[in-house]
């Protein structure tokens, strides 16, 4: 057998280079970067190595192992699951820093592959730096703690491990039904050690991303639950998203004309002037959809895991509704006590709409008038009765729509936003409307939206924070000018936790610690906000920055943003929305619960709130 003698670490980024996925007769490379932060635990393994073949591995320069991952995530999904990055650390705190990201990569079925440097294989002082002692278990290094929230997690105690490890890391990777957090974690010794390695651990590999078809008796018990249903709706997820099935889901709803509400993830994959969307379903969706699901006597999930916002914590959905659920993966097809039809979601669409055979269930004048009705409630929210004011939260938005075409992609996460977005935004083009409601995380949007730009250059990315999620993570803004990406940045100053602020009265907490204000001897918040200046620190970082005061002004500082060819932010303040404009209530509950016992009337009467929406709580069996 012919061999090359490479240290560990060349040959993982020798064969990560090799792998590639293909899908519908494209292909794509499959680890497409590396990201890295290095320290003793990669530098001399990992790091090496990518100096060591750097035609074969395009490499970036984090800041923060965390917004690492992100970035790696934003590119996985623009690339819709087929082609990944890898990140590398160093041990000890590097590695721990991973666990969010790849919370939230699993959470999303969103593939990243993660190389951890890890303590000493063979032990030669014990303990080294940055090594984790346990009394009961001498195996155990801080890498553990990336198992649960990894899909895949081995450990190369020994350079001869690494060709089953690797071959199945990228196995599960190209596995839509598997992918997310795949982790890879490397003894800083064994990256350095030197095995002669077989040729064909080397040799291109190309892993089809199946399109598992549906089982037929699933099919038929799928069609006949359609047939004899009044009152369907369908609930598309970011399933439809990956599979690239919006053309399947679009000719599915027009045949059938049933009425397609979507998750946070499937927002978008119907365009919001299409007769058939009526808008984001749960807590942060659309009366539209809320009033079809509160009627619906079968819902056909598309992609979809059911988060409580969806469902309303269990309430949006009638008694006696019945579930459908058309999805890649079992364990979701199975939720809600549903039909299953386990299948890819533009194949098992386009199976059932040739199984139904011209079946009529519905038709878009049911609820063309509530359509039209929301988009008056969006067209008020966004409404400006004066130019010269400070904006809204929302006006930001309205001024925003009115700039954007098919190729701008909006990337959000936390805070208030997510919630105007889901009931407001009009998206242009299945993928423009990238929220990550999965896991919520803070710090998520700008090294997203690096991930994506690099996916899709030349296309204009927004990454929309408020004042909380950007203190969270603004250490990315130096890699978007490092790499000389046209980054937007729209930073919302309303100097606190609005998100949080609101919900903490809704349920009793008075807003206590969610305002950015001087901390009083009384242990409370008072005074004026906060003198920080976001806007500065941005620049600092190396961004150009844009202050505008007015809506008008807003409006030529997001269009300045757009044309750009340099990271830019656009920093406002924004006004507390009035009754002029604001973004629609909430259509459906959510559960927090709240304390169950109090002194103070706010949370005796938030309880007294709760127990009434808590009642309505349905289990679907």
């Amino acid at each position: 057998m012919s061999t090359v003698r490479l240290t560990t670490a060349q040959a993982l980024v020798r064969f990560l280079a090799a792998q590639y996925t293909e899908r519908d007769g494209e292909r794509h490379r499959l680890i497409a970067a590396t990201w890295g932060i290095f320290g003793h635990g990669n530098v001399a393994g990992i790091g090496q190595a990518l100096v060591e073949h750097p035609a074969l591995m395009p490499f970036h320069q984090g800041r923060n192992e965390q917004a690492m991952v992100h970035a790696a995530v934003g590119y996985a999904r623009q690339s819709r699951r087929l082609s990944a990055h890898a990140v590398t650390t160093s041990i000890g705190p590097g590695a721990t820093n991973l666990v969010t990201g790849a919370a939230l990569a699993t959470i999303n079925h969103l593939p990243v592959l993660l190389l951890p440097g890890d303590t000493f294989a063979t032990r030669p002082a014990d303990p080294v730096l940055q090594q984790l002692q346990l009394p009961y278990a001498g195996d155990v290094s801080v890498n553990d703690c990336l198992r649960p929230v990894s899909v895949y997690f081995d450990r190369v105690g020994r350079p001869e491990a690494l060709v089953p490890a690797a071959l199945e890391a990228v196995r599960v990777l190209a596995d839509p039904a598997a992918t997310g957090a795949v982790t890879l974690a490397l003894p800083q010794d064994v990256q350095a050690e030197a095995y002669d390695w077989p040729e064909e651990f080397f040799a291109e590999r190309t892993w089809r991303v199946r399109r598992p078809r549906p089982d037929r008796d699933e099919l038929d018990a799928a069609v006949r639950a359609v047939r004899s249903a009044e009152r369907p709706l369908v609930v598309a997820g970011g399933g439809v998203r990956h599979s690239g099935a919006e053309d399947a889901l679009r000719t599915f709803a027009e045949r059938t004309g049933l009425p397609v509400a979507t998750t946070q993830a499937g927002k978008g994959v119907l365009p919001y002037d299409h007769p058939c969307d009526v808008g984001g379903v749960g807590h942060t969706g659309t009366e539209t959809a809320a009033a079809l699901a509160r009627a619906a006597d079968l819902v056909i999930g598309v992609g979809t895991r059911y988060t409580d916002f969806t469902t309303a914590s269990g309430t949006l959905f009638p008694e006696g509704a019945r579930f459908l659920n058309l999805n890649v993966t079992g364990f979701d097809a199975h939720k809600q006590a549903a039909l299953p039809l386990v299948a890819d979601a533009r194949e098992g669409l386009t199976a059932l709409t040739g199984a139904l055979d011209g079946h009529r269930s519905r038709d878009p004048e049911e609820w063309a008038a509530a359509k039209r009705d929301r988009e008056r409630r969006v067209d008020t929210a966004y409404a400006v009765p004066d130019e010269d004011a400070r904006p809204t939260q929302t006006q930001v938005l309205g001024a925003l729509d009115t700039l954007v075409d098919a190729s701008d992609i909006l990337i959000n996460a936390a805070g208030s936003l997510p919630g105007d977005l889901h009931k407001l935004w009009r998206p242009r083009s299945a993928d423009q409307y990238h929220v990550e409601y999965g896991y919520s995380c803070m710090g998520y949007e700008i090294p997203a939206a690096i991930g994506v730009l690099l996916a899709a250059p030349g296309r204009p990315v927004w990454a929309l924070v408020g004042d909380g999620t950007y203190l969270m993570n603004p250490t990315e803004i130096v890699t978007a000018v490092q790499e000389r990406l046209p980054l937007r940045l729209v930073v919302l100053q309303n100097h606190g936790y609005a998100s949080i602020g609101g919900l903490s009265e809704a349920v009793g907490a008075e807003r206590y610690g969610t305002d950015y204000r001087y901390r009083d001897a009384d242990g409370g918040f008072t005074g004026p906000p906060l003198p920080v200046d976001l806007g500065a620190n941005a620049a600092s970082l190396g961004m150009r920055v844009l202050r505008p005061r007015t809506v008008r002004d807003l409006r030529e500082a997001l269009g300045e943003a757009r044309a750009a060819t340099v990271p830019t932010c656009v920093y406002v303040e924004t006004e507390t929305p009035d009754t002029v404009s604001g973004p629609p209530p909430a259509p459906a509950w959510w559960d927090v619960p709240v304390a169950e016992t109090a002194t103070r009337e706010a949370a005796v009467e938030a309880r007294e709130e709760y127990d009434r929406h808590v009642t309505a709580r349905r289990r679907h069996l």
